[in-house]
């Protein structure tokens, strides 16, 4: 009989109430079931977002130089388990090991930038703004915070979160996906070993309602989430309405620009871990090069010798380079952009659905490849979140940054090249909000914003970084006169700014 996974609040795991639907979670390399997981409805989201507002008011009192301590032990637990939760999301997820140990170790990045929080929340302050006046900042928790991850990156994306959160001084409840939950609720047993209080970090399952629930919830001040475009415009859209906090990080069609004077196989290196790694299941996949002018036939007969040769097998399996996708669902629906592509007259390069992988057990698709990809097509305009490559070609760099600022999508874009003009001109002129120079994926490290522009992010606070601070905190003002002495004390208590 396989497990049915807990929930976690209270410090502690806890069974789901009786009656909870159960999702049944199928490893996706070999498509057989390892654990189910409940999916709650609103009276159980009320009961774990109590415990969180229980203990709020005993975090927020803990002096910011105590919750750091507790975030430094944090780490140092996280860097000893490090290898058993890579093996964990591998499993889950199906990424290989080396993709999934690059995930773990991104998330460690944003505790040791939380461990900071002391110097972080320090606020400003002047003197005398006017005779015998004071004036200065403070940055305050909000209270209770949710949290809303998918399925891709079951350790990195929480962590952009809860991390930050936690050390301002808030309480957390996270909802993770349910296709990869299991890590989530490591997490939480981990930072209860560090010394984390109950109620602190919580853990709900569930699907819609329970996303539902936790924006609807007059307790949860802000609500973070990571996922495709409509649900993120709905989840910005419902906490907005009420006042909330709101961070939602969308969907993303990435660009990379490839110049004729690119060092061929450092750039089609970039691009094989851009476009393939993690099987394409990221928000910041490169799913389209844009060549330009004679850079294109040498690079797409680079890219296909170099994509065919992908070793794809199971993420846990040391020689594995790409994995499986997430589901047999999305195997489907992925295989069907393939479909439709060819359809539209793209040109088929190399067809995935022809691996030896992809007709056998396990969620496996291979590398694809198409070439003279136009922007009507719907492999262009749509977000494919898998390892689907499509080429374009531009004439020269203005066209190519004109496609880039065309799609409705801003998350990150890149160029290849040896022109330091070229490269000045991309980072001035294109509209994404994380751009890279020679760097094919260009995720900020966790003292940076996670900046998405346009359709990629709804809000006005990114994840991480300053920005991330910023959003699970707000400022107060205090301004203070002292009187001196028994005489001034009941005399002139009006105080006029001037």
């Amino acid at each position: 009989m396989i497990e049915t996974l807990p929930l976690y609040y209270d410090g502690k795991s806890q069974a789901a109430p009786s009656g909870s639907t159960l999702f049944t979670l199928n490893a996706p390399a070999t498509g057989q079931p390892y654990a189910q997981v409940p999916l709650c409805g609103a009276d159980t989201v009320d009961q774990v977002v109590r415990s969180a507002q229980a203990a709020f008011p005993g975090w927020r009192d803990t002096p910011a130089v105590e919750r750091a301590r507790v975030l430094f032990r944090y780490r140092q637990i996280l860097e000893g388990e490090a290898d058993a939760l890579a093996r964990l999301v591998s499993h889950d997820h199906g990424k290989t090991l080396a993709d999934a140990k690059g995930e773990v170790q991104r998330g460690i990045e944003v505790v040791e930038f939380a461990c900071g929080m002391p110097t972080l929340l320090q606020g400003d302050a002047a003197n005398d703004v006017a005779r015998g006046i004071d004036c200065r900042t403070l940055r305050q928790p909000l209270g209770v915070c949710a949290g809303i991850v998918p399925f891709n990156f079951p350790v990195m994306v929480p962590m952009w979160m809860f991390p930050v959160a936690i050390a301002a001084g808030n309480v957390f409840v996270l909802k993770p996906s349910e296709r990869v939950p299991r890590a989530g609720l490591r997490l939480a047993e981990l930072f209860r070993e560090a010394g984390l209080p109950p109620g602190v970090f919580n853990i709900v399952h569930g699907a819609r309602e329970a996303v539902d629930a936790l924006i609807a919830h007059p307790a949860v001040r802000a609500v973070s989430f990571v996922g495709s475009e409509p649900v993120a415009r709905d989840v910005y859209r419902k906490a907005a309405l009420q006042g909330k906090r709101v961070q939602a990080l969308s969907g993303a069609k990435n660009h990379l620009v490839v110049m004729p004077d690119a060092d061929l196989n450092k750039t089609v290196e970039g691009i094989m871990g851009g476009a393939y790694g993690s099987a394409g299941e990221r928000c910041m996949a490169v799913s389209v090069v844009v060549a330009v002018g004679e850079a294109a036939d040498p690079l797409v007969a680079k890219l296909r010798e170099t994509a065919a040769a992908l070793k794809v097998g199971p993420g846990e399996a040391p020689e594995s380079e790409m994995g499986p996708l997430i589901s047999a669902e999305h195997k489907a629906r992925v295989t069907g952009y393939i479909e439709k592509g060819a359809a539209q007259k793209a040109q088929l390069v190399l067809d995935g659905r022809q691996h030896p992988r992809a007709s056998g057990p396990g969620n496996f698709v291979g590398a694809t490849l198409f070439d003279r990809v136009t922007p009507e097509m719907t492999l262009y305009r749509e977000e494919i979140f898998g390892p689907v490559l499509s080429v374009v070609r531009a004439k020269t760099l203005a066209e190519a940054i004109g496609l880039v600022n065309a799609n409705p999508f801003g998350n990150g874009a890149a160029i290849f090249t040896s022109s330091g003009a070229a490269a000045r001109q991309f980072q001035h002129e294109v509209s994404a909000g994380m751009v890279g120079i020679n760097v094919s994926v260009p995720v900020p490290l966790a003292f940076f914003p996670f900046s998405g522009w346009k359709n990629s992010f709804f809000g006005d606070l990114h994840a991480t970084g300053k920005d991330g601070v910023q959003f699970y905190t707000e400022t107060k003002v205090v301004t203070s006169r002292w009187f001196s002495g028994e005489a001034g004390a009941g005399k002139n208590m009006t105080i006029a700014l001037r």
